[in-house]
């Protein structure tokens, strides 16, 4: 069995920023990840074209994993884990 197979993600929130438009989707994130414990998971849904980039490096910034990443239409899907 190999070790290195995909996480289970448990999502503990969702968050939908669709119709908010930067910095806005990015404050709420932040928010909803300072509520969170470390380890939990959250969905974010954005439709502002600056969300993908702004999110990745706010992640990458507090060290918060990016699970998963997809586009659904104009949707951006996020799928973040806490780390610390």
């Amino acid at each position: 069995m190999n070790n290195e197979q995909s996480e289970r993600v448990e999502i503990k929130e969702i968050l939908d920023t669709r119709g908010l438009y930067c910095p806005e989707p990015l404050f709420e994130v932040r928010n909803l990840s300072e509520a969170l414990n470390i380890g939990q998971c959250f969905k974010v849904i954005a439709d502002d074209p600056a969300a993908e980039e702004d999110l990745k490096r706010w992640a990458k910034r507090t060290d918060t994993k990016v699970v998963e990443f997809s586009r659904d239409g104009d949707d951006l899907i996020f799928i973040f884990k806490k780390m610390k």
